[in-house]
């Protein structure tokens, strides 16, 4: 993924995680990630998993497209 995509959905995150009411620890306890790991997503600097991006667009009621930037 590119680094531009990355940041975009890191912020997509954050802003639904902070939508819901929950901390970042929160999030990685529920899907069973190290702290560190959760917030990489967030901050852009690792490319996210299919499963784990199908997981964050199920939980937050959202398409995958929606997170990737897409058709918006």
């Amino acid at each position: 993924m590119d680094k531009n995509l990355l940041v975009d959905l890191g912020k997509r995150l954050k802003a639904l995680r902070e939508s819901k009411g929950l901390k970042q620890r929160e999030m990685a306890e529920m899907m069973g990630l190290q702290l560190r790991r959760y917030q990489r997503y967030e901050y852009g600097e690792v490319s996210v998993p299919l499963d784990t991006l199908n997981f964050f667009a199920d939980f937050f009621g959202v398409t995958a497209d929606y997170l990737l930037g897409r058709g918006e």
